[in-house]
């Protein structure tokens, strides 16, 4: 029979078989829907066709139609109208680049993603792209993807954690599927949830499995070919090379680290413009459109001028205005709420300041150019692995690995340097830092002052041993804690010093100070946290703690047992068990409508200094307080915590009591 471990396995092998294989019809659905869109838009209304890839049945000739280019404009504000009016009147989620949404549903909503994203999804991001945004098509295939699996797990009553699992291998299979990438897509996918070197590593077999069966799929359908064509004869062929590589890595992680900042910037500026966000994809298109009149490079994803640098045929000061331009549309695009992908813009990006070096140091464009996509995306999303095994995927260039190795990293470094006093640090701004703690980590969030037992027993210095022996056999105690007549620490006595003590000749004279240790005994304190206090226990190999307080290293306020601790993690247990249903009711009735809300605590605030449970009676009824960070701990809330200045209060309710949650938590 099966244990549960391997059922679970099975379960989710099949799984990511099938998530396989919808992540290819996925991509398939989305790249028709992308061409009927730039049929209609584009080339339909401005007679304007980018260059395509001749692997995907494009051609690298750049088309203007009778009109010339003056109906850009016209364009890509319609179709930021189009895609805003869809996205904020249907599903706010959708909106942005879809990686982000996926990557925020696992942290902060249990991987719940509501149904109605995926088809939305599809059509504005077909819209956006196909009417000329600055915007890439992955994106969206990975939350289309992600959101077919978070379904899947909500109709089959999944729990959060594999609801989770499932949406990290829709975005494995929608990725590999339509960039032709199955490692990059797979690791991608568990490297992209964290912004610190950290993954994953539980979900890779099921996303490899997944990303592996979408490629093949896809192959079986539209071919296996690379999208992109390189020469043959790449590769380095002296030493010196790299250090023009290392050059290249430098510079990519420069712009890496500005790419956030604009990004985040212009979407910053577009929420606070005074109008409904359902049009301000349209101001951003309009933005986009007039760029395009005097650099048309700049409108989708750009994969045919990519082909084009690399084969050498654009001018170097193109390629230069271009690294800066795109970046600016891209950031018009899906900053402005527009609905797209942030890694093909990114690509181009890169390839441009890799065809400008390539110039530079007068060296074949085509391998920089490969090597200049990887260093961008790599650091400003904060994927080095990922992008190292993606690009060459999608070019063939697989001898470029080694300097592409360098590359990345140092991007990598120097994003992460450059970016650590910016307010934007990452492409992906869901992105946390590192993994969430593991189950033994909850001890982490409950002090030993609220584990502890007040009411204990304890002995004296002058109690003979066979008094002690009868209060051993009384309470079934396996140690006691001394104090002394004046109620201070005197040392600890256990029933192993009896045991030994009652075999010397001299036990009826003997007293419990003849036996007790009392010296380097072990002890906790009532603000640390019991994560700390049991491994003290461990260590030092005992069952009870003396608590002292920090000022007086003699007076005991409690002791902490074996109990105690059990407790205190089924509490943390339940606790944790009791936010999560609390949590999935909330977005059952609301569809996933909530919003998290954040707040540190400050002297000016009305909640400083209260418990929660004052608090409580101020907050709307579809509201959880869910967190507390502490001085780098994260507690759980209950009604006796008070909340002190300097506290980070994390709170989740739904999006029509938002508004009454924040009011309690304005200043005074």
């Amino acid at each position: 029979m099966l244990s549960l471990a391997d059922e679970r396995q099975r379960r989710l092998v099949l799984d990511s078989l099938w998530l396989g294989i919808v992540g290819a019809a996925a991509a398939q659905v989305f790249t028709f829907l992308l061409g009927l869109a730039q049929r209609l838009l584009l080339d339909g209304i401005a007679g304007y066709k980018p260059p395509g890839l001749p692997n995907e049945g494009g051609t690298l000739v750049e088309v203007a139609g009778s009109h010339g280019l003056w109906l850009i404009p016209v364009v890509t504000t319609l179709g930021g109208l189009l895609a805003g009016v869809l996205v904020y009147s249907l599903a706010p989620e959708a909106e942005g680049h879809g990686t982000d949404s996926a990557v925020k549903a696992v942290h902060r909503a249990g991987g719940f993603i509501r149904g109605r994203v995926v088809p939305l999804k599809m059509v504005a991001s077909a819209i956006t792209i196909g009417s000329g945004g600055a915007a890439g098509r992955e994106g969206p295939t990975a939350l289309i993807a992600a959101g077919v699996g978070s379904v899947y797990a909500t109709v089959r009553h999944r729990s959060d954690d594999e609801r989770r699992l499932l949406v990290l291998i829709g975005i494995s299979a929608g990725l590999s599927a339509i960039f032709r990438t199955p490692i990059g897509a797979a690791v991608f996918a568990i490297e992209v949830l964290y912004s610190d070197m950290e993954f994953e590593t539980g979900a890779l077999l099921y996303t490899m499995l997944a990303s592996v069966v979408a490629y093949t799929v896809g192959g079986m359908i539209s071919g296996w070919e690379p999208l992109f064509q390189v020469p043959a004869n790449l590769g380095v062929e002296h030493a010196a090379e790299y250090l023009e590589y290392a050059a290249l890595g430098i510079a990519g992680g420069l712009i890496a680290a500005l790419l956030p900042v604009i990004f985040y910037g212009a979407r910053d500026l577009f929420h606070r413009l005074p109008m409904r966000p359902h049009f301000k994809p349209a101001v951003g298109g309009l933005a986009v459109g007039l760029m395009a009149l005097g650099m048309p490079e700049v409108l989708g994803g750009g994969y045919g001028w990519i082909q084009r640098a690399m084969d050498g045929n654009m001018a170097v000061g193109l390629m230069l205005a271009l690294v800066f331009a795109k970046l600016l549309a891209m950031a018009l695009t899906v900053g402005s709420g527009g609905s797209g992908g942030v890694f093909a813009p990114s690509l181009f990006v890169g390839a441009m300041l890799g065809g400008v070096l390539a110039d530079l140091f007068n060296q074949p464009p085509a391998g920089f150019v490969i090597v200049g996509m990887a260093a961008v995306f790599s650091g400003a999303g904060r994927v080095p692995f990922a992008t190292l095994f993606m690009v060459p995927e999608m070019t063939g260039g697989y001898q470029l690995l080694a300097p592409a190795a360098l590359v990345v990293t140092l991007s990598y470094l120097v994003q992460v340097t450059c970016s650590g006093r910016l307010k934007y640090k990452s492409l992906y701004e869901a992105q946390v830092p590192t993994r969430r703690p593991r189950d033994v980590d909850l001890l982490e969030g409950i002090t030993v002052a609220d584990a502890m037992t007040t009411d204990f027993d304890r002995v004296t210095p002058g109690m003979s041993l066979k008094e002690l022996a009868n209060e051993f056999d009384r309470t079934h105690h396996h140690g006691f804690t001394v104090l002394d007549d004046e109620g201070s620490l005197f040392g600890v006595v256990t029933l192993g010093d009896l045991e030994k003590a009652m075999l010397r000749p001299d036990f009826e004279t003997r007293t419990v100070a003849d036996i007790a240790t009392t010296t380097g005994l072990a002890v906790g304190y009532p603000d640390e946290s019991m994560s700390t206090a049991l491994w003290r226990m461990g260590v030092r190999g005992v069952g009870r703690l003396p608590i002292i307080t920090r000022d007086d290293q003699r007076r005991v306020v409690g002791v902490l047992r074996r109990r105690d601790v059990v407790r205190a993690y089924e509490h943390a247990i339940a606790s944790r068990k009791d936010t999560s249903a609390r949590l999935r009711e909330l977005r059952e009735a609301h569809e996933g409508n909530v919003r998290v809300i954040e707040v540190d605590v400050s002297k000016n605030l009305a909640l400083e200094g209260k418990t929660v449970r004052e608090i409580a009676q101020d907050l709307p009824p579809d509201c959880i307080m869910v967190a507390i960070r502490r001085n780098k701990r994260v507690l759980i809330p209950h009604g006796d915590t008070i909340i002190r200045e300097g506290d980070h209060v994390v709170t989740v309710a739904s999006e029509s009591c938002a508004p009454q949650v924040e009011r309690v938590f304005q200043p005074e």
